[in-house]
């Protein structure tokens, strides 16, 4: 199975940057704020107001962030001067409250930043990111905020305090803990000295990898070298090209979603070694915009940052809030599975060698894919040219929501005339089975320059009941390649994995129902985010939605049974290939943030650390370092890489509860997974949440049956 992989970014955390505290806004208003401060001001319209995507000025984030900032200090300085004794709803519940123009701002930020970075974009958020950080540090590190959360955590009324809000306190005062509350004056200005250093890196290391991203471009002029490439992803590249200016050539751009095809189709193998050795070159070409040097102070910084906060290394500090606890659980689980995964992609390169041998060439990196279609057709009589043109996007969309409806009994109604971004972004609100407006969702389907690659989750606003229901606003963004005008968008069966995926985080934040922001949704560990995301796959290949809804563009005919059984027979065909491919970035991850302060050559630490693993030749990293961006655009995937195998170890024993009660809708099923996971956020503990729902602890061997390796 593929890994669907996504960064979520929450309102309920600032877009990763205030990892701290929650803020967010209230339900109230009439009308879309005209003003000039509309950036700031409160969201009004329709459906508890929506953002004002129509008044945000990019210039303009830079003075405006400036006011947000200095409004959500009075926030915290009221909080501090209160004379009153600390208490939970003074202190917790005021910090909950707190610097709401300060959230509303990083969302428009955000999704800019995210969805939209050209122009004065670069500039603008390597000025803004440093305030933000700068912001942070001084929350974390004021003492007079920190002695009162102290007194609710160690105070009389903690003990009378309900099990959520106690969590909720606990969260409070760890975090400003790890964040250096208890540091000495001194101590505290090194480490903002570090946090600030820290989020100027950050922000270059993305902006290189996005000017990768749109600076190569394999252009094709000759027809021939199309060879065997399907209609759809020639049509896609021909317009790839006209959006880049250059019509009646054919574009491959420097995204996942455009090489991926290419070099699972093209048979022109030169091409494909060109194709390939640009995409995996990003950030690592000798140049300008070259992360080698950023990398190396980051793993430095980091290193420094944990040693002055009492960690042994970024892993130790970065794991202790996790499901895993530590490194060594995480390197456990990843270990017990690497050797089986590397069998695997070993096994699956002798099948290929077979058929590359009549070619006269030796299996290299950029001919995987090609050469691994060519044995899935052999094996398994599975051509996925044939599943595509019932891989309609906007079909598969309806399916996504239908199955939501059978699970969840939420119901979707488009709307229009609301702000939006982009052209390409659509809205949807969401209503509950009996017509309760839950939420809104936005959707961002398609490829842009000045977006990252990728896909991913975000939410605008966290869904709250602290004085009064506060509904949730998310997005889902991809980066789908657009087909011919007027024509449907097909795509590929990983990418309508990844559709599902996607919408397994944005589902996590409708069902949401919970008092505190900052335990909203999926503001939960990193290592448990993944986990109702990567569930939500399983429902893709189910015959009632593939029956309704994987439907030919042509012939409105669904996907054929035979073809259908062709596919659930190849479901583990190219584990070895997709595990050992993520699994190999998980580990440099790690063993990069256990490795302490030492100097780092980025490049040479990937090449030995991967040798000594034994890592196949013919297969490289899913993220290689010098463009990892899940590790070095920010802290919140950093040595938590892993997640993803870990989400996935809950995700496949979890789907063995619906295998067991003989469907993948069963009504009393779904109730509890809504009960104990979808809808609880970060009110319970995890583990907790995942036993009330399978009735013990999770069973690791079902992901070994999942992925089809040996369980012993």
């Amino acid at each position: 199975m593929k890994l669907a992989e996504t960064v979520v970014c929450t309102v309920a955390t600032l877009a990763t940057l205030l990892g701290s505290f929650a803020f967010c806004e209230e339900e109230k208003g009439a009308a879309v704020a005209t003003s000039e401060d509309g950036m700031l001001a409160q969201w009004t319209g329709p459906y508890g107001g929506v953002p004002p995507w129509h008044l945000v000025r990019p210039e303009e984030f830079r003075p405006a962030f400036e006011s947000a900032i200095a409004a959500a200090q009075k926030d915290i300085d009221a909080i501090c001067n209160n004379s009153v004794p600390a208490t939970f709803q003074n202190t917790i519940v005021a910090l909950e409250k707190a610097g709401r123009s300060l959230t509303r701002l990083t969302a428009l930020f955000g999704v800019h930043s995210s969805n939209l970075n050209v122009g004065p974009m670069p500039d603008i958020e390597k000025a803004v990111v440093p305030m933000l950080t700068e912001y942070e540090d001084r929350v974390v590190q004021n003492s007079d905020l920190f002695s009162r959360i102290a007194s609710v955590y160690e105070g009389d009324e903690f003990r009378q305090l309900n099990q959520v809000q106690k969590r909720l306190v606990e969260e409070y005062y760890k975090r400003f803990v790890r964040q250096g509350a208890k540091l000495t004056t001194e101590e505290k200005v090194r480490l903002s000295s570090i946090n600030q250093r820290l989020a100027n890196l950050f922000t270059d290391f993305s902006q290189n990898v996005l000017a990768d991203e749109a600076g190569y471009v394999t252009w094709i002029e000759d027809s021939a070298d199309l060879a065997g490439l399907p209609e759809s992803i020639r049509a896609a590249m021909a317009e790839a090209a006209k959006l880049k200016q250059q019509p009646g050539k054919w574009a491959v751009t420097n995204t996942r979603s455009s090489m991926d095809p290419f070099l699972t189709y093209a048979e022109n193998r030169e091409l494909r070694q060109e194709v390939w050795t640009k995409y995996y070159s990003r950030g690592d070409n000798g140049d300008q915009h070259d992360n080698n040097n950023i990398i190396a102070e980051i793993l430095k910084l980091r290193a420094a940052r944990a040693k002055l906060l009492g960690y042994e290394t970024h892993a130790h500090w970065r794991l202790e809030r996790q499901m895993a606890k530590t490194p060594d659980a995480a390197m456990d689980l990843m270990l017990k599975v690497w050797p089986k995964a590397v069998q695997r992609a070993k096994e699956e390169v002798a099948d290929m060698q077979v058929l590359a041998d009549k070619d006269g060439i030796t299996i290299e990196p950029w001919d995987y894919r090609f050469y691994a279609e060519k044995v899935r057709k052999e094996k398994y009589d599975l051509d996925f040219n044939q599943v595509k043109p019932y891989m309609q996007m906007e079909k598969l969309r309806e399916g996504m929501m239908w199955a939501a409806g059978q699970l969840y009994g939420l119901k979707f109604k488009q709307v229009f005339g609301l702000p939006v971004f982009h052209p390409d972004v659509r809205v949807w609100e969401v209503l509950s089975s009996s017509g309760q407006h839950v939420g809104l969702w936005y959707f961002d389907p398609y490829a842009r320059e000045g977006k990252r690659s990728g896909a991913w989750m975000t939410d605008y606003r966290a869904q709250e009941n602290i004085d009064q229901p506060v509904t949730t606003i998310v997005s889902n963004n991809c980066n789908f390649v657009k087909g011919a005008e007027g024509q449907p968008v097909l795509i590929s069966w990983d990418d309508a994995d990844t559709l599902f995926h996607e919408f397994g985080h944005a589902l996590h934040g409708l069902l949401s129902k919970v008092n505190y922001p900052s335990q909203s949704g999926t503001s939960v560990a990193r290592d448990y985010v993944e986990f109702p995301s990567q569930l939500n796959e399983h429902w893709l290949p189910t015959p009632e939605v593939l029956n309704r809804f994987a439907v030919h563009y042509e012939t409105d005919q669904p996907l054929p049974a035979a073809l259908l059984e062709k596919i659930k027979k190849a479901a583990t065909f190219n584990e070895g290939f997709a595990t050992v491919e993520y699994l190999a970035s998980a580990l440099i991850d790690m063993k990069l943030h256990l490795a302490g302060a030492v100097d780092i050559d980025p490049d040479a630490f990937e090449r030995d650390t991967l040798a000594e693993l034994g890592m196949p030749k013919e297969i490289v990293m899913r993220h290689r370092t010098p463009h990892f961006s899940h590790i070095f655009s920010g802290d919140s995937y950093s040595a938590g890489y892993y997640s993803y195998l870990w989400s996935d170890a809950l995700t496949a024993d979890a789907a063995e509860v619906f295998e067991e009660a003989g469907s993948y809708y069963d009504k009393a099923v779904a109730q509890r997974l809504h009960d104990s996971i979808m809808s609880v956020g970060d009110t319970i503990d995890p583990a907790e949440g995942f036993r009330r729902f399978r009735g013990r602890d999770v069973d690791t061997k079902a992901l070994l049956r999942k992925r089809g390796f040996p369980t012993e």
